[in-house]
C-alpha cells in the first residue's frame, strides 16, 4: 500500500456543561408536570424534570429581556412579553414563533395568565391597565382600567363560567373584575403590602391570599369578605391550599377543613389550619438558633419566592431567592429533586466521589452545590445563615470534602494530603495558620466543628492569596499579593519555619501548587505568567506566557508532565513542561475562571467561572485518519502532535484542517501547518474539501494568520537582501595599500608580525560575510570579527583572499548572535587604521589572517 499517515492526539473536550437556565422571574410547571418553564434574560427555558436538562428554549429576536410569560392550561401555547412591548405566541416544542403582535400597553407587561379553556389571555401592565386577548380569534376583548401602578398579579377564577378575574397592584387591594360587564365589582382590602399569590379551594368559594405584610387572609368569595387573617410572621411569597382528600398527617394535618402551606422569607415551608389560624407543621431546614436569627432578617438568600402545586404527582415546587428550584414530595415534604438555576460567580470546583462521579461547587453563596455528572442532579448543602462563601478542599485520604466557612479576611485553605490531620489557611492579615483537625472528621458527616490554630506565622507583607501542602505533608508554600512565594517547613511540633523565597513575578501571586512527582513548585500571577521553581535553590526553572490577563489557577496533570492554567481572560491552557509550549487552549468561559481541578486519574477536569458556567472536560485520545496520501517521507512536529509517515490508508481531513488552523496561529509552527495544508490542497479538489462541516470557516481562519506570516517573511527577506547587497559592495580596491595590525592574546605584538604571501593555507574556513564594517570620516576603526582556525600574521599590501558574496541568513539578529559567539572563541581583532576605498565592481573581498 502507499504510504500515508495518521495523527494521534491527546486533548480535552467538553463532556458536559452546567449553564444557568433561570435568573429570576416567573416559574410555571406544565399541566402534565413534566416540564418547568422559567425565564433567563431574553429566553424562556424549558427544563425536563426527569432529566434536569434544558430541552427547549425560545428567545426574542430583538434580544430584549422577557418580562413575563404564560403557558396555556393545555400545554399547547406559550406567550411571552418583552420590554419591546411585543407579545409573541410560540410553538414551544419546535421553538418557533407562530404569531406576534403589539401589546397595546404603553409600558412593559408585568404579569400574564391563561384561563382554564386556554382561549383567553390576560396581561397586566406597568401602566395600570389589564388587557384580555382572544388568542384563537386574535383580538383584544377587554381593556380594564382602574388599577393604580404596576399590575403585578392577574389570575382567572378556576370556574370559567363565573367569568371573573382577580388582580392586584401597588395599592395592595385585590380587585375582582366581572368580565361580562368589564367592571370592577369589588376591591378586597386586607393587606398592607404587596399581594403575592392567590389559591382557590376546589369548590371555588374560598380563596387564600398571601402578602409581604406577613399575613395570609382567608376569603369567602360568596360574601366577598375576609373570614380569617392569619399572622405568619414572615413575608409570604407563595401559598397553596392542600387537598382535603389525602392523608397528610405527617405534616400535621389531623383534622378536616382547609389547610394551606406557605413559603416566604424564612426559607421554610409551614402548614396552617385555616379555621384556627394555627401553624400545625414547620419544616426543619434550619436549627432553632438560626431560626431566632432569621426572625430579624428577611433577606436570607434561601428565602422562597414561589410555591407551586403539582396535584397529579402530589408534589410541591419551591423557588429560592438564589434561583434554585426544589421539588418536595407529599405527604412528608421530603426533598425529591433540586435544580440550580443560577450559580452566580463560581469561586471553586472540586471532584468528589469514588470515581470522580460528582463535583462540588463553591460560589459567592453560603451554600455548596454537589452535582452528579451523569444526570446533572444537584444536592444543596447549607451552612450557617449569613456566612461568607465557603472554602473547599479535597481530602485525599478519605475522599471527603472539607467545607470551611470563612471567618473575617480568610482567603485560602489547604488540607493535609497524606491524612486529614491538619489544615493550613492564609488570610488578608498577612498570616499563615496551621489548624488541627478532629480525628473523627471522616465520620462526622455534616457536623460543624470550631477549630483553634496550632501556630500562627507572619508570612508576607500583603494578602496571602494561596497556600499549598506538599504531597508528603512536610512542606508548605504560600503565595501573596506582595509578588513573592515562600517555602516553609512543617516539621517539628507544629512549628512553621521559612526555608526560602521565590522572587520573579512582577505582580501579585494568585496560586501555588506542588508537583506530584518532582521537587518543583508552580506559581501563577497577575502579570499573566506561570512559573516553575526549584525547591532546592529557589531558582526559576521555566516561565509560561500566553494568558492575556491574570492567571488564577494552576494544577499538574499527566503525572506531573503537564500544567493546566486558567485565567481571568476566560481561557484554560494546557502546557507541556518539557517543551515549554502551550499544546491546547480551551475557550472555556466568558469571564474569570476561578475554579480548576483535575481528577485523580487525569482523565477529566472541571472548570468554574464568574459567568456562572461549570464545564466538565474529558481527555480524548483519538486517531485522526485522513483519506489522502502523503509523500513517502514526511515528518512534522507541532504542539506536541507528531505527524509521521507510514504505510496505510487514513481518513478525516476535516480534523486535520482544524488542527492546521490551530498550528497556524503560532509563528513557530506555521511552517508545519502550511506543509500539511499544501498536502490537503494538492490531493483534494476544492469542491470535496468544502463539503466537510466547518471547512469554509476553517479556511477563513487560516487567511489572517497566513497573511501575517507572509508579511513577516517578506520583511525578513528584504532585510537579508539589503544586508547581502551591502556586503557585496564592501571590498578593498586592488590599488589601495591599507595597513593592518593584528592583535593576539598569546603575546604577539606588532614587532612580531610576519609577512605571508598569498592565501593562508592553514585557514579552515573563510571569514563570516555578516561581519559589520563601520566607516568614519577621520581615523576611525572598523572591527571585523572572524573565526580563526590558524595562526595569524601580517597581510601584505594589496593581497587579499577573494570569496564570493553569497550570504544565507534568516535575519539580522541571528547573525549578530553568531558574531558575538565567534568573538569569544578566537579573540582576534583586525583593526583598519585608515579608510578603505570601495570599488564599484561587484566583487567582495575578505581578509584572512
Amino acid at each position: 500500500s502507499q504510504p500515508g499517515f495518521c495523527l494521534c492526539l491527546h486533548s480535552y473536550v467538553a463532556s458536559s456543561k452546567i449553564e444557568p437556565f433561570y435568573k429570576g422571574g416567573k416559574v410555571q410547571i406544565s399541566k402534565d408536570e413534566k416540564y418547568i418553564f422559567c425565564t433567563c434574560g431574553s429566553r424562556v427555558n424549558v427544563l425536563e424534570i426527569s432529566t434536569g436538562k434544558i430541552i427547549h428554549s425560545v428567545e426574542h429576536d430583538d434580544q430584549e429581556d422577557i418580562t413575563s410569560f404564560a403557558l396555556s392550561c393545555d400545554d399547547e401555547l406559550l406567550v411571552t412579553a418583552s420590554r419591546a412591548l411585543l407579545l409573541k405566541q410560540w410553538d414551544w416544542r419546535q421553538a418557533q414563533c407562530t404569531r406576534s403582535w403589539r401589546a397595546i400597553h404603553t409600558v412593559p407587561v408585568a404579569s400574564m395568565t391563561f384561563d382554564s379553556t386556554s382561549t383567553l389571555l390576560a396581561t397586566g401592565g406597568c401602566d395600570g391597565t389589564i388587557k384580555l386577548w382572544d388568542v384563537v380569534k386574535q383580538y383584544c376583548t377587554h381593556n380594564l382600567k382602574g388599577s393604580s401602578g404596576v399590575v403585578h398579579l392577574v389570575q382567572f377564577h378556576p370556574d370559567i363560567s363565573r367569568l371573573q378575574l382577580f388582580s392586584s397592584s401597588l395599592d395592595c387591594g385585590i380587585r375582582l373584575w366581572d368580565l361580562s360587564s368589564s367592571q370592577c365589582v369589588c376591591v378586597l382590602q386586607s393587606h398592607y403590602s404587596a399581594v403575592t399569590s392567590l389559591s382557590f379551594s376546589p369548590d371555588g368559594d374560598t380563596m387564600v391570599s398571601s402578602g409581604r405584610d406577613k399575613i395570609c387572609t382567608v376569603w369567602d368569595l360568596k360574601s366577598r369578605k375576609a373570614k380569617r387573617t392569619v399572622a405568619v410572621y414572615e413575608a409570604v411569597e407563595g401559598v397553596v391550599l392542600l387537598p382535603e382528600n389525602e392523608d397528610l398527617s405527617q405534616i400535621g394535618v389531623k383534622s378536616k377543613g382547609l389547610h394551606f402551606i406557605t413559603a416566604g422569607s424564612k426559607g421554610i415551608l409551614r402548614v396552617w389550619e385555616a379555621s384556627t389560624g394555627r401553624c400545625v407543621y414547620t419544616q426543619t431546614a434550619v436549627s432553632e438558633e438560626e431560626e431566632e436569627e432569621e426572625e430579624e432578617k428577611d433577606d436570607d438568600p434561601r428565602s422562597l419566592t414561589y410555591l407551586l402545586h403539582l396535584p397529579s404527582s402530589s408534589r410541591l415546587a419551591a423557588v429560592t431567592a438564589e434561583h434554585n428550584i426544589l421539588l418536595y414530595q407529599l405527604p412528608g415534604l421530603t426533598t425529591q429533586q433540586q435544580f440550580v438555576g443560577y450559580n452566580d460567580e463560581v469561586l471553586d470546583v472540586k471532584f468528589l466521589g469514588k470515581d470522580d462521579s460528582h463535583i462540588v461547587v463553591a460560589t459567592n453563596s453560603c451554600q455548596l452545590k454537589v452535582f452528579e455528572l451523569l444526570t446533572n442532579s444537584c444536592q444543596i448543602l447549607s451552612g450557617h445563615t449569613g456566612q461568607s462563601p465557603p472554602l473547599l478542599n479535597h481530602t485525599v485520604a478519605n475522599n471527603d470534602i472539607c467545607m470551611l466557612y470563612r471567618q473575617r479576611h480568610l482567603c485560602c485553605v489547604f488540607v493535609s494530603r497524606l491524612k486529614a490531620s491538619f489544615l493550613v489557611s492564609g488570610s488578608q492579615d498577612c498570616t499563615v495558620k496551621v489548624w488541627d483537625l478532629p480525628p473523627d472528621l471522616s465520620v462526622t458527616g455534616a457536623d460543624i466543628h470550631q477549630l483553634t490554630p496550632r501556630t500562627t506565622e507572619k508570612a508576607h507583607d500583603k494578602d496571602v492569596n494561596s497556600v499549598a501542602v506538599s504531597p508528603n505533608d512536610k512542606l508548605l508554600a504560600s503565595g501573596s499579593q506582595d509578588r513573592t512565594a515562600k517555602l516553609w517547613t512543617l516539621a517539628g511540633e507544629g512549628n512553621v519555619s521559612l526555608l526560602g523565597v521565590f522572587r520573579g513575578h512582577r505582580r501579585g501571586i494568585w496560586a501555588v501548587c506542588f508537583s506530584p512527582v518532582d521537587q518543583v513548585l508552580a506559581t501563577t500571577s497577575a502579570d499573566g505568567t506561570t512559573k516553575l521553581w526549584s525547591l532546592q535553590d529557589f531558582s526559576c526553572l521555566k516561565t509560561f506566557e500566553g494568558h492575556d490577563a491574570s492567571v488564577l489557577k494552576v494544577v499538574f496533570v499527566s503525572r506531573g508532565t503537564q500544567l493546566l492554567t486558567s485565567g481571568s481572560d476566560g481561557l484554560v491552557k494546557l502546557w507541556t513542561i518539557k517543551t515549554n509550549e502551550c499544546v491546547k487552549t480551551l475557550d472555556a468561559h466568558q469571564d474569570k475562571v476561578w475554579g480548576l481541578h483535575g481528577s485523580r486519574k487525569d482523565d477529566k477536569m472541571v472548570t468554574g467561572s464568574a459567568d456562572s458556567n461549570i464545564t466538565v472536560w474529558v481527555v480524548s485520545a483519538t486517531r485522526i485518519s485522513p483519506s489522502f496520501i502523503l509523500p513517502p517521507v514526511v515528518t512534522l512536529t507541532s504542539c506536541r502532535q507528531s505527524v509521521t509517515s507510514h504505510c496505510g490508508r487514513v481518513e478525516s481531513p476535516n480534523s486535520l484542517l482544524r488542527y492546521c488552523v490551530m498550528w497556524n496561529t503560532n509563528a513557530r509552527n506555521c511552517q508545519d501547518a502550511q506543509a500539511v495544508l499544501q498536502v490537503l490542497l494538492t490531493h483534494l479538489p476544492p469542491e470535496e474539501l468544502l463539503q466537510y462541516q466547518g471547512a469554509r470557516a476553517h479556511l477563513e481562519g487560516l487567511i489572517p494568520y497566513t497573511e501575517r506570516h507572509m508579511q513577516r517573511i517578506g520583511r525578513l527577506l528584504q532585510a537579508s537582501m539589503f544586508l547581502n547587497y551591502m556586503w557585496q559592495k564592501m571590498r578593498v580596491t586592488e590599488n589601495s595599500t591599507p595597513f593592518f595590525m593584528i592583535d593576539k592574546e598569546k603575546g604577539m605584538g606588532s614587532g612580531d608580525e610576519e609577512k605571508r604571501d598569498g592565501d593562508d593555507s592553514d585557514s579552515g574556513q573563510d571569514e563570516d560575510p555578516n561581519c559589520p564594517v563601520e566607516e568614519e570620516e577621520e581615523d576611525d576603526e572598523v572591527s571585523v570579527t572572524k573565526k580563526a582556525s590558524s595562526t595569524s600574521g601580517r597581510v601584505e599590501n594589496g593581497e587579499s583572499t577573494k570569496t564570493n558574496g553569497n550570504h544565507h541568513s534568516e535575519n539580522e539578529e541571528s547573525s549578530e548572535e553568531e558574531d558575538l559567539e565567534e568573538d569569544e572563541k578566537d579573540q582576534t581583532t583586525v583593526k583598519v587604521l585608515k579608510h578603505l576605498p570601495v570599488s564599484s565592481t561587484p566583487q567582495c573581498q575578505t581578509f584572512a589572517s
